[in-house]
């Protein structure tokens, strides 16, 4: 589904990502975790294309196709999702009418108004959401929980093969956390993989990893199973950079 090989990033001439590693299978579940400053939002922003980052060395390939080239829209259209760690709002663009304008535009086919409808209801009964919220401009006046139920609406509503969750879990309550991961969990199958960028351990008790990463000044410094998540929660990231921390600076 996705391969990063010895990804090199700057911005402004300060390098972030530093020779980079991942390879996310299909149907695969791969959190990366790690301390502040060490690169997660960056790898999130870089695969989506953002134009602020400079990649200097490496290559993305998704789906076996060269990604580095192509614009964020065009990456979208391939299958790619990026659920942002601070949501923006767009005052005079409901959440309908964006949504409706995202969907038609990674589809080959324009949906008619009312299949658009009905997919829409239906997302919403998913996410607990309140269908009074398709009338709202897009995030203006939405708490941080119901931005991030946004966030996963789109998901729902693209439908991705993969999906880039930037700390989607941040600012969450219990309760919204538990929503947000059944959106997630209601796309999970053969053909839809998820990089899940967190610094805690608390989401993936609802979405289960097949993989956990550590980040330790851009680059990857270990990887393991679930497990891996809860020896985190109890060492802290001072065991990684203890352990790791000469690795990463090689």
């Amino acid at each position: 589904m996705l391969k990063i090989d010895n990804l090199h990033v700057e911005i402004e001439g300060g390098e972030i990502l530093k020779g980079l590693g991942l390879e996310v299978g299909k149907g695969e579940i791969h959190a990366i975790m790690g301390p502040n400053g060490s690169g997660k939002s960056t790898l999130s922003n870089v695969l989506m294309g953002h134009p602020r980052y400079d990649v200097t060395d490496g290559t993305i390939e998704f789906l076996g196709e060269d990604v580095l080239e192509l614009e964020p829209d065009e990456r979208a259209r391939l299958g790619m999702f990026l659920a942002f760690q601070y949501p923006s709002e767009v005052p005079g663009v409901s959440v309908a009418n964006f949504l409706r304008t995202a969907v038609n535009s990674v589809r080959e086919k324009e949906l008619p108004p009312m299949e658009m409808y009905r997919l829409l209801q239906d997302k919403m009964k998913i996410m607990q959401m309140d269908p009074k919220f398709a009338e709202r401009y897009l995030n203006e006046g939405f708490s941080g929980g119901e931005k991030k139920r946004n966030e996963i609406l789109q998901m729902l509503m693209l439908e991705p093969k993969l999906a880039i969750m930037d700390e989607t879990d941040s600012g969450l309550d219990i309760d919204a956390l538990q929503v947000v991961s059944k959106g997630v969990n209601e796309l999970r199958g053969p053909e839809f993989s998820a990089v899940i960028i967190t610094h805690y351990q608390r989401i993936l008790r609802y979405i289960e990893p097949d993989h956990v990463h550590v980040m330790l000044d851009g680059r990857i410094v270990t990887s393991g199973g679930k497990d891996l998540a809860l020896q985190l929660e109890d060492k802290g990231y001072d065991w990684v950079r203890q352990e790791f921390g000469s690795a990463a600076q090689s």
